[in-house]
């Protein structure tokens, strides 16, 4: 598998799907007070594509963190994933029913757990649907394999990392979040959090990088968007981690592999109330 992008097609899903290696994963997560939306996995059930496997986000994740879903250990990650049937060897293809929102987190997660062979299907179910592929409602058969993660620190940043950063200016710092709570002139989703943003930083919502039909913009619109950032380290941050990894798909997808997450994001950052916050 070529890395020269880390976006697959739905066309090329169907070619593909019944190779050896190939292992399919739903990501599809809802945030848990958009209580008018089905879960992910409540929709995972509804219809998947054939063989694909459940990632939860909340569950595949640090249960001792006081955020959410904060990446676990490669320990706890490895045990996770190789009940999925995911195991060393594999070309996982990651997707969602909800513009990336978590596939491009889960496709970061393996790989700053070492795992390289690991794409995003552009466009997601949606795409999947619209190219005329077969659903299935039951999950799949799986059997355990071996898997070994590598954690690699170069693509996760701690609030001490992000906090040197926004007075260094050494590494830019993107937000996904929308203009609104970035300006902290919309409140946040979370209860108790206020808005606003990490000082430095720069905004570029996640929505902007995604086209009209749920597939990410041409590399020549995300030139256009990112252009400023293309020479430069990145942190991606967001409301708690999840369309940070928007940003860094899109950039990988310019070329650009090595852009780092804050994993705790606003929810770690707003939650402390030594943490500079600059609006406006």
């Amino acid at each position: 598998m070529s890395q020269a992008s880390p976006l697959v097609s739905a066309d090329w899903l169907r070619t593909n799907i019944s190779a050896p290696d190939i292992r399919i994963v739903d990501a599809t997560w809802e945030l848990p007070f958009l209580v008018a939306r089905q879960s992910g996995r409540t929709q995972y059930d509804s219809g998947h594509i054939p063989g694909a496997v459940f990632f939860d986000i909340d569950d595949v994740a640090d249960q001792e963190s006081p955020f959410p879903h904060m990446l676990p250990d490669a320990v706890q990650f490895s045990s996770k994933v190789r009940k999925l049937g995911l195991g060393d060897g594999n070309h996982i293809v990651i997707y969602d029913s909800n513009n990336f929102f978590a596939s491009a987190r889960v496709w970061w997660m393996f790989r700053a757990m070492g795992h390289r062979d690991v794409s995003v299907l552009n466009g997601g179910y949606k795409a999947w649907l619209s190219a005329g592929g077969e659903i299935e409602d039951l999950p799949p058969r799986v059997s355990e394999r071996h898997y070994t993660a590598r954690q690699r620190a170069d693509l996760i940043r701690s609030k001490d990392q992000v906090l040197a950063a926004s007075r260094n200016a050494r590494e830019v710092i993107l937000d996904a979040r929308s203009p609104g709570r970035f300006a902290g002139t919309e409140p946040e989703p979370r209860e108790g959090l206020p808005s606003g943003h990490i000082p430095g930083s720069v905004c570029v919502p996640a929505s902007s990088l995604i086209d009209a039909s749920g597939r990410m913009e041409s590399p020549e619109a995300l030139s256009r968007l990112l252009a400023d950032f293309l020479d430069q380290p990145v942190i991606a941050t967001c409301g708690s981690g999840v369309s940070a990894a928007i940003i860094a798909l899109a950039l990988a997808h310019l070329g650009h592999w090595e852009t780092a997450i804050y994993d705790g994001s606003w929810t770690e950052w707003a939650s402390d109330p030594d943490s500079p916050i600059a609006r406006q």
